[in-house]
């Protein structure tokens, strides 16, 4: 089975100016996962790239497979420069962080609800590009499933909090009241929409919104009476706003000190507030020093953010341990998944055994009708299956413990394959079929086994 490896950097570990030379946009996304699937040593691989975190999840073949080469090859940043900020977690640790990143613990805003929907674009962006199989994919689907266990059992997504509304929470306490107030929404994602929300609850006046895709500018506008603006006319529109929240994927700041200068000029030095939530960041932090411009960025939403920290921190110990217990039974689920090939064999050789003996009792009992052989197959199942349900929970069991010695014990005792090398699939379920003859029945119960060679022991 391939390692687990998980490698990148966040908002704890490196400061904007550092993450918005990393950032990877949407529409660059599929080609930097198949450059890092092409990485050698890597079987399967997936990239989330928010605005406070880049993070390279992949299986390798083995430990020594190094994936810091290609953050700094990819992005062409020296390795000193980079090296400081990366962390790096493996197997257990990597599952662990993975499904604290998946239920928002590990987030600049502790329960913000938005970071599962990012890592599950990821997810589908991966799969896209044919980068994950078998192994992510049922590591993502247990992360998916801590996540919504995180969020529906305990208390840490209550009184919902994204980086959105802490971006409107600030621009609340500054002005002390959004009441009448013009705001400017430029790019129109998820960000935008939730900002929007945000604002209109708190009583803000005209709405306006642009973005590169006028169809996403009107579509984002139309709940909110909102105006939408060409995305040519932004400088000329911005001038009416006192609150602009940008969030586009620009890859270079699209507001600079001029136009600063200019807006304060046509608004008669009336001030302006910036919050900039993209990453890149959408504003040049020159900027901040023309009078009358105040400019947010990401990072200062984390001052905001932790008083918000302080009233989840009950909440997010009970969603520590909820995950713990996940991470666990992911890893039981891991090493029990891995006898399956092992089981197989034993179905298959009570399998052969039973139908041996139903040829050669066939030849005894003559010609049977449809009900007798019904029930000779039934009983002949049932006692195989009675047989077989010790020595296949010992395989369990010993597997849930993590005792390869007892495995590898166990499979010697009745001939079955070393499970060193297995692969992860779970065991395809069992139907009874309903033979008509002893033929069809023997013709069902072959198609049976190879099917469940195919879904088990073929990969």
């Amino acid at each position: 089975m391939s390692r687990l490896v998980l490698i990148g950097v966040n908002h704890k570990t490196a400061p904007i100016e550092l993450r918005e030379r990393i950032a990877i946009s949407r529409d660059e996304l599929p080609e930097a996962t198949r450059a890092l699937a092409a990485q050698p040593g890597v079987s399967e691989c997936m990239i989330v790239s928010t605005c406070n975190r880049v993070e390279i999840l992949a299986a390798v073949e083995s430990p020594e497979t190094d994936l810091t080469t290609f953050l700094h090859h990819h992005f062409g940043i020296d390795q000193t420069l980079l090296a400081p900020h990366i962390y790096q977690h493996r197997d257990q640790q990597a599952v662990r962080h993975l499904f604290r990143v998946a239920s928002s613990l590990d987030s600049m805003v502790v329960g913000e609800p938005q970071i599962l929907g990012q890592v599950k674009e990821a997810f589908a962006s991966a799969r896209a590009a044919g980068t994950v199989s078998g192994q992510l994919e049922h590591l993502l689907q247990s992360a998916f499933a801590a996540a919504k266990r995180v969020r529906t059992e305990t208390q840490i997504g209550s009184n919902s909090v994204s980086i959105a509304s802490v971006a409107v929470e600030l621009a609340r306490k500054i002005f002390g009241s959004l009441q009448g107030r013009t705001v400017f929404l430029v790019g129109a994602g998820k960000m935008s929409e939730l900002a929007a929300r945000h604002l209109v609850q708190q009583g803000a006046g005209a709405i306006l919104v642009t973005n590169r895709t006028l169809e996403r500018a009107r579509q984002l506008a139309e709940p909110f009476d909102g105006r939408v603006i060409p995305f040519e006319k932004l400088y000329e529109t911005a001038t009416e706003a006192d609150i602009v929240i940008s969030s586009t994927g620009a890859p270079h700041p699209i507001f600079r000190k001029e136009h600063g200068q200019q807006f304060m000029h046509r608004r008669r030095n009336r001030p302006m507030f910036f919050i900039d939530i993209a990453v890149p960041r959408d504003v040049d932090p020159a900027m901040n020093k023309v009078e009358g411009i105040f400019v947010y960025d990401i990072d200062d939403l984390q001052q905001v953010a932790a008083s918000h920290i302080a009233e989840r921190q009950s909440q997010a110990g009970d969603a520590e341990a909820l995950i713990n217990a996940e991470v666990e039974r992911f890893h039981q689920r891991r090493r029990a998944v891995n006898v399956a090939p092992a089981i197989v064999s034993l179905q298959h050789q009570a399998e052969e055994i039973r139908q041996n003996e139903m040829r050669r009792m066939h030849a005894k009992l003559g010609i049977l009708n449809e009900e007798q052989l019904a029930a000779i197959e039934a009983l002949t199942r049932g006692l195989v299956n009675k047989f077989l349900h010790p020595p296949m929970q010992a395989l369990k069991q010993a597997a849930r413990e993590n005792d390869s010695t007892r495995v590898d014990a166990l499979c010697e005792a009745w001939s079955l394959p070393s499970v060193a090398d297995a692969v992860s699939e779970p065991v395809a379920p069992q139907s009874e079929p309903s033979p008509t003859t002893y033929g069809e029945a023997e013709s069902k119960s072959a198609e049976r086994r190879e099917n469940e060679t195919s879904a088990v022991g073929g990969k």
